[in-house]
């Protein structure tokens, strides 16, 4: 009898379908995959590949962004109940009032939100280009920046523009506090912090290192300290450690709860009975492709 692994790949083989894996999902779902790697670059893989069938092991926002820059082909999602916090932190409705309130500004929204956000934006970021997409807009024009107000507090520290803030936070980074951190570190002296910007600025100050999640990555490849603590999901530290052995990866670490929803069973029913589509109108799809296309135009 074939395990659940072997039924995948050939479903897989049969159905012309490619598994992409976000970095916060488990090993054994990365082992299955044929791209690992942050959201956005997730959805440029998928853009790019010849595959009829996307399945996207990662949160909803991630399958609607490979849907946006994939609309012809057929997108899924193992669990559509694999959410964000964040995301959810911004509704569509009241967003849009609030960007009708500020006509004069302009719109950057993190690609970690809605199409229906994505649609109401002007350009779009990620974590590793936030600074350069900020950057790029005239000093003189203001702007939005929505739904993360910590990477917005943190793009304010590095840029010194006076953005207005959405009140949204992700619930992994949001529940790191400095008192948590520094009783870890008095345990461990000597160990490097490196921090995802999402984290609260008092958590950001204190560390070595604050960067978007490939960024984390390639501090820890570059680097190579005895002992690192990586604040953000805790699947991280456990996917880096494999590449990097000589690397003790030390707690704290927080569960994305949305992403544990992914497992291999999921993924399996997925390409079986072809469940969990994502199904957007052509209109948001145009409207958000090109606030992602400003982006991608600008560089990650």
């Amino acid at each position: 009898m074939k395990t659940i692994t072997e039924k995948i790949l050939a479903l897989k083989k049969e159905k012309n379908a490619v598994i992409l894996a976000h970095y916060y999902q488990e090993e054994a779902i990365q082992d299955l995959a044929d791209y690992v790697g942050d959201s956005l670059g997730l959805s440029q893989k998928a853009a790019e590949t010849e595959a009829d069938i996307i399945v996207f092991a990662g949160v909803h926002f991630m399958a609607e962004t490979a849907k946006i820059l994939s609309p012809n082909k057929k997108v899924f999602l193992p669990d559509l109940k694999a959410g964000c916090s964040l995301a959810e932190s911004c509704p569509p409705d009241t967003f849009g009032e609030f960007v009708k309130n500020h006509p004069d500004h302009v719109v950057i929204t993190y690609v970690n939100c809605s199409a229906e956000i994505k649609a109401l934006s002007d350009i779009v970021c990620t974590s590793s280009n936030a600074l350069k997409i900020v950057e790029s807009i005239p000093k003189d024009k203001p702007i939005i920046f929505a739904p993360d107000k910590n990477l917005g507090k943190y793009i304010i520290s590095k840029t010194g523009r006076d953005m207005l803030l959405w009140d949204g936070a992700c619930v992994v980074h949001e529940a790191f506090s400095l008192d948590k951190l520094l009783k870890v570190y008095a345990d461990n002296p000597g160990s490097k912090i490196i921090a995802h910007p999402e984290c609260p600025p008092e958590v950001i100050k204190a560390s070595d290192f604050a960067g978007s999640t490939s960024g984390m990555i390639n501090y820890v490849k570059d680097n190579q300290p005895k002992k690192v603590m990586m604040v953000t999901e805790c699947s991280m530290s456990d996917n880096i450690q494999v590449e990097n052995p000589n690397v003790e990866f030390i707690r704290p670490c927080n569960m994305c709860p949305h992403m544990k929803k992914i497992t291999l069973p999921k993924i399996l029913d997925c390409l079986e009975n072809e469940t969990g589509e994502i199904i957007m109108d052509q209109e948001t799809i145009n409207k958000a492709r090109l606030s992602v296309e400003k982006m991608v135009a600008i560089g990650r």
